[in-house]
């Protein structure tokens, strides 16, 4: 039996819509499979309907591969809808939005990592959105986002502090200025989360648990760490 140009494009049609449902199966590998068939071949009706599914998928690793899927579109497809995604009022679609972004890494999304959410009260927006601001920052711009940066310096658990550490040590010697004001701040857990970045940039082979708690130690004996900066 021949299939004809119009039959295989059918076939293709139903196997992209049989995907598109499977998105929302209970189990994850049939998910998983889902994102992996709608990145190989992708196609922009299909640009929508993944963005929506990354705002509620519970499993981080079809998260990831629904990502993956998106950078194999088109960047005029996504951006819009990436760019919208950021202001949902879900944090999930917002942080996920932040990372497919950081993951394309076209520059014309700068201008939608804004300040709220470089200051996100939900810790994992914040996050992605520093990672994706300092791969997106245009020249010229890096001083400014190592002051905002610096405004979140001592927030959260040890992971959080790592994630804001190695976002401000990307950005490279800009980040000087907003640490050293930073090391005299009254709250002691600011003034250590800053020495430890410090010490990060000066030796990047630095682990950060050692550099932190180093850097406790020196708050707690009452130093600043602004000696010999």
């Amino acid at each position: 039996m021949t299939i004809t140009g119009h039959d295989a494009q059918d076939q293709q049609a139903h196997q992209a819509h049989q995907a598109l449902r499977a998105l929302e199966d209970d189990r994850s590998s049939v998910r998983l499979r889902a994102a992996l068939a709608l990145g190989t071949s992708p196609d922009p009706r299909f640009v929508g309907k993944l963005v929506e599914r990354c705002a509620v998928e519970p499993e981080f690793y079809v998260r990831d591969m629904l990502t993956w899927a998106l950078t194999r579109h088109p960047v005029a497809m996504t951006l819009p809808e990436l760019v919208r995604e950021v202001r949902s009022e879900r944090a999930q679609a917002r942080s996920q939005a932040l990372h497919t972004l950081s993951k394309i890494g076209d520059p014309r999304a700068w201008p939608a990592i804004t300040r709220a959410l470089l200051t996100d009260t939900e810790e994992e927006v914040a996050r992605s959105a520093w990672r994706a601001a300092v791969l997106l920052v245009p020249h010229g711009e890096e001083s400014a986002l190592a002051a905002t940066l610096a405004t979140q310096l001592g927030r959260g658990g040890r992971e959080t502090q790592l994630s804001l550490s190695r976002a401000l040590v990307a950005l490279g010697e800009v980040i000087a200025p907003a640490l050293h004001t930073a090391t005299a701040h009254r709250d002691p857990g600011v003034r250590a989360h800053a020495i430890a970045t410090q010490r990060l940039l000066r030796d990047p082979d630095t682990g950060f648990e050692f550099a932190i708690e180093e850097a406790k130690r020196v708050v707690a004996l009452g130093g600043s760490g602004r000696e010999g900066q």
